[in-house]
């Protein structure tokens, strides 16, 4: 697991309140990341199921996620970051998280997508977030975003609600938004002067497109997408640079760049 996927898993669980029980689809640890995988502590207090497709640290069920033995609605909060691309057939899985997802319940989906082949077991996919979007569109309440250069970023985030949704759903996503722009701009100001040293001489002789991506790395942008009855419809985005708020159909709330 990456940092920044912990990072937003956190930032998640804090700014949406995420109850259990808890259910982690791609729960395997893998040697020498016991200690950055292991989102336990992150749902403290709470019932929490660790499940993949085989047996190892970390896992409490054996399952193939895309044909689920468990019943309707029965997780709270799912949580299924750096996973669906190991999955095959991703449309049935999320599919699946969805059906034993409860009212109410939240999922938590993180993918990487400029990122190198690795085989935990096999590598298939990588997801943008408009397909990402398409994948979770059946929730009534949507985050939908991306960190990195944003033509290419490096990682693909999103957080659905299933309905029905309460009045605060727009508030705590704003909430999310900002508190993960937050950790960015913290992690990129805490980078060692050498670290930021050998960044400056390394870019020095990168192409235009590699140096975008050194120094965009901690950007990220989201849209939030909050269904209010059969067709109506209200629209939010948030993107990094600037602070303008216009209202009311659809709002922009701005979070300051990372």
């Amino acid at each position: 697991m990456r940092e920044n996927v912990r990072a937003f898993v956190e930032t998640a669980a804090e700014a949406f309140r995420l109850t259990g029980p808890v259910y982690e689809f791609g729960a395997y640890q893998v040697d020498g990341q016991a200690e950055i995988a292991d989102l336990r502590p992150v749902f403290r207090g709470q019932r929490y199921i660790g499940c993949d497709a085989r047996p190892g640290p970390g896992v409490d069920r054996v399952e193939d996620l895309a044909r689920l033995g468990l019943a309707d609605s029965v997780a709270r909060t799912i949580v299924c970051v750096d996973t669906l691309e190991h999955v095959f057939d991703v449309p049935r899985a999320v599919e699946e998280m969805i059906r034993v997802l409860a009212p109410g319940g939240y999922l938590i989906v993180a993918a990487p997508m400029d990122f190198r082949i690795h085989e935990y077991p096999d590598d298939y996919w990588r997801l943008t977030p408009s397909c990402l979007a398409r994948l979770l569109a059946p929730l009534d309440g949507l985050v939908i975003g991306s960190q990195g250069v944003e033509k290419y970023p490096h990682t693909v985030l999103g957080v659905g609600c299933k309905g029905p949704l309460d009045a605060g759903f727009a508030r705590r996503a704003g909430a999310f938004v900002g508190g993960f722009q937050a950790w960015s701009q913290a992690r990129a100001a805490a980078l060692s002067p050498a670290k930021r040293l050998r960044r400056w001489f390394r870019n020095r002789f990168l192409g235009k497109g590699e140096r975008r991506r050194v120094e965009r790395y901690f950007q990220s942008r989201f849209s939030v997408v909050v269904a209010g009855g059969t067709q109506a419809a209200a629209a939010v985005r948030l993107d990094a640079g600037t602070r303008q708020v216009a209202q009311p159909r659809s709002a922009r709330i701005e979070s300051p760049t990372a």
